[in-house]
């Protein structure tokens, strides 16, 4: 059992801090490289099989075959021709081979005859220096992972999602690695929950930093509204963290609660440490969309207030400006006989009084705050 305890510390070496070093994650396929094949090895006793020159995933067929052991195969985007062969080689479902090329699937579990097919949904953080309204937090790609009884298969989209460190890493434990495939499956699952926490810490910096300048009083030089447009855009990628995490909730309880023949027993119970995991980050990200709809109704009836106060002044003003207004608009009407009209001090006295009553007004507005 000394193997069991040690799974947790082979993959959680791949927890780091994003706002540090930039994120988890790196791209292993070269632009040189023509094949979609990015590593192809048999393992055999939870050792990798050494051999003189690169294996084709044929090659590895036959030796993992004759020898026993499984084969580990990594893919990046590959196109429906150079998957087809692989597909045949191990009986691949069409369906799973379909969603495996096309991608932009949905995280699921699936069985087809003698094999499980897998889809999680990598989440990468981006470093930006300033939030605005079209910046980019969160980038998505995927990890598709068929399991069987002398396989396991891997095919990556896009730019993110590395997993030649975890692979690397696996090797170093090959008590761990003689569990088969299912080991290799787990530690994938944690390796792409442990992510997702990760995210979610930079995500939380980042609402916490709307959050305060939001609340910010007497905040100054930000145009009015700015903030509304990059409250919606952390909506928005908070949304697209939601649709990877959620989704797989169910899988991994299913992994971790039905028995299953292809999933090892000492492997299984460890996929209920990544469900767990898996639940913390969905309580997170609700709790995200949650936070940031009560962010931005506070500042929407921020503006609405600000927009009042404007309203009031505006108001207050057109008040005042009405009593000379008035003033002048009867004085104005050229009859012959009006009051003080000839008299000598009649024009100081009438102008005097309006200021005196403009004055009144004023005072009364500023003293009740509309002003």
């Amino acid at each position: 059992m000394s193997m069991i305890r040690d799974l947790r510390a082979v993959v959680r070496p791949s927890r780091v801090s994003l706002r540090k070093d930039g994120g988890m994650y790196d791209a292993t396929r070269s632009p040189a490289t023509s094949s979609a094949v990015v590593d192809c090895a048999v393992y055999r006793d939870g050792r990798r099989v050494e051999t003189e020159a690169p294996l084709t995933p044929h090659e590895a067929v036959r030796l993992a075959r004759r020898d026993g052991g499984f084969v580990w195969i990594g893919l990046h985007e590959p196109t429906e021709a150079e998957f087809s062969g692989i597909a045949g080689e191990f009986g691949l479902h069409p369906l799973a081979v379909e969603d495996a090329v096309q991608a932009h699937q949905r995280p699921k579990l699936e069985r087809y005859d003698d094999s499980l097919f897998t889809v999680f949904k990598t989440i990468h953080y981006v470093e930006h220096d300033q939030l605005d309204a079209n910046s980019e937090v969160v980038e998505s790609g995927e990890v598709m992972c068929f399991t069987g009884r002398d396989f396991f298969i891997t095919v990556r989209h896009g730019g993110q999602g590395s997993l030649r460190a975890l692979r690397h890493r696996l090797q170093d434990d090959p008590e761990l690695l003689s569990k088969g495939p299912s080991a290799v499956l787990h530690a994938i699952a944690d390796h792409v929950v442990d992510g997702y926490i990760a995210v979610a810490d930079a995500v939380q910096d980042d609402i916490d930093e709307v959050e305060t300048e939001v609340f910010s009083p007497g905040r100054k030089g930000s145009p009015r509204g700015s903030d509304a447009g990059r409250i919606y855009q952390l909506k928005r990628e908070v949304l697209e963290f939601k649709r990877a995490v959620s989704p797989l909730l169910r899988p991994m309880q299913l992994l971790s609660e039905r028995p299953m023949r292809l999933i090892d027993p000492d492997i299984q119970k460890y996929f209920r440490d990544v469900a767990d995991h898996l639940a913390r980050v969905q309580e997170q990200v609700l709790g995200f969309d949650e936070l940031l709809n009560s962010i931005l109704q506070a500042n929407l009836a921020q503006a609405s207030v600000a927009q009042n106060e404007d309203m009031r002044k505006i108001t207050s003003w057109a008040a005042i400006i009405a009593v000379p207004t008035m003033v002048c608009g009867v004085y104005g009407m050229n009859f012959d006989h009006m009051p003080e009209l000839h008299w000598r001090y009649g024009y100081p006295v009438i102008m005097g009084i309006t200021v005196v009553i403009c004055l009144g007004i004023h005072r009364t507005l500023k003293r009740n705050g509309w002003l």
